[in-house]
């Protein structure tokens, strides 16, 4: 996409509010109409600003109520392959390459500290890309301003 406007980023808040808001609404939010919220919102789709819509899960409420970041510290040159396998962990939610002490950053949720520690020592640290792990606890959590 070649340059957002102001127009771009109050349709981006609104859908980031809630991504079900309908093209109706969020003309009538920004203040332009219909056909224009939804072409701009088609090119910001097109051009992949926006890669999805979706929803914001109460994790605690389907089971997974333990949130941690692992870090992980891997072997030279075999990221690719430990991402792979860390995304066939059905716990992990998201991966990050970082830098600094660690070299990728994943954040899980488990149902409680025993499900958090077979991931961690059993499958991550099994994994044979796998150095060294960090494992910090998430006390609270907030997407967006709320």
């Amino acid at each position: 996409m070649s340059r957002m406007d102001a127009v771009d980023r109050a349709i981006l808040d609104v859908l980031r509010d809630d991504s079900r808001t309908s093209i109706r609404d969020v003309a009538t939010r920004v203040g332009i109409s219909r056909a224009n919220a939804y072409a701009r919102v088609k090119r910001m789709v097109d051009t992949k600003v926006i890669r999805k819509f979706t929803v914001d899960v109460d994790h605690a409420a389907i089971g997974l109520g333990l949130s941690a970041y692992v870090h992980v510290r891997t072997k030279q040159n075999s990221w690719k392959s430990f991402r792979k396998k860390v995304w066939e962990l059905e716990e992990a939610a998201h991966v990050a390459l970082v830098t600094g002490d660690f070299d990728c950053v994943i954040l899980v949720r488990a149902r409680d500290a025993d499900h958090l520690r077979e991931l961690v020592l059993e499958r991550i640290q099994a994994l044979p890309e796998v150095v060294a792990t960090q494992t910090v606890l998430v006390f609270e959590e907030h997407v967006g301003p709320s």
